[in-house]
C-alpha cells in the first residue's frame, strides 16, 4: 500500500482521527497547565492584593523574577532553578516538552493529515512529572507550613496529588470513556441539592 493511500486511510478513519486530535489537544492543555504552574504560582507568590483592574503584584516580582529574562516563562524557570525547585535535568525536560508543544501547535495539520509523529505522547509523562514536582514543592514549602492543620504531622510528598495533576488525571479518565466520574458527580450534586 502506498504512503498516500495509507495517509488517506488514516485521515478517513474516525477512530484514528479522533485519537490524534484528542492526544494533541490533551498535550497542549497539559502544557498550558504546566506553564500556568511555572508562571502563575510565582506571580501569585508576589501578589499583595487586588483592585478593580485585577491583581496587585509587588514590585519585587519585576526585580527578582522578570529581570532574569524578557520572557516571563524563562524568567520563572530561572527563579525555580535558583530556589532549587527544579534542576538542569528538569530544564532539559522542559525544552523537550516545549519543543513537542510548539510542533503540535504550529504543525497540527501535518500530524493529523500527514501522519507525522511529534513524539508528544512520550513527552506527556515528562510533562506530568515536571508539573507534579513544581506543584508539590509549592504545597510542601508554601502551603503546608502556614496551615496549622499540618502542624507536627509527617507529610508524604509522594502521596500529594496537586490540583492541576488531578485535573489531567480526570481528563484522561473521561477521554478514555470512563463515566464513573460523571456518575459520582451527578450523585453528589443531586444529594447536595436534596434531590
Amino acid at each position: 500500500m502506498s504512503s498516500a493511500t495509507e495517509q488517506w486511510g488514516q485521515l478517513l478513519t474516525p477512530a484514528v482521527m479522533q485519537g490524534k486530535l484528542i492526544s494533541a489537544s490533551l498535550y497542549v492543555t497539559a502544557f498550558e497547565l504546566l506553564k500556568e504552574s511555572i508562571i502563575g504560582r510565582i506571580c501569585s507568590f508576589y501578589m499583595v492584593g487586588f483592585d478593580a483592574d485585577g491583581d496587585l503584584i509587588d514590585e519585587k516580582y519585576e526585580t527578582v523574577v522578570l529581570s532574569k529574562n524578557k520572557n516571563p516563562l524563562l524568567a520563572s524557570l530561572d527563579w525555580l532553578a535558583e530556589n532549587d525547585v527544579i534542576d538542569e535535568n528538569d530544564r532539559q525536560a522542559f525544552e523537550r516538552i516545549r519543543t513537542a508543544r510548539n510542533l503540535l501547535a504550529h504543525q497540527l495539520p501535518s500530524m493529523v493529515m500527514g501522519g507525522k509523529d511529534f513524539q508528544h505522547i512520550e513527552r506527556f509523562q515528562e510533562l506530568v512529572a515536571l508539573l507534579k514536582k513544581i506543584e508539590v514543592w509549592w504545597v510542601v514549602n508554601m502551603e503546608i507550613p502556614v496551615n496549622p492543620d499540618f502542624d507536627g504531622k509527617e507529610i508524604d510528598e509522594e502521596g500529594i496529588v496537586p490540583g492541576p495533576v488531578l485535573m489531567l488525571q480526570m481528563m484522561l479518565e473521561v477521554v478514555s470513556g470512563n463515566e464513573e466520574l460523571l456518575k459520582h458527580y451527578r450523585a453528589n450534586s443531586n444529594a447536595a441539592a436534596g434531590l
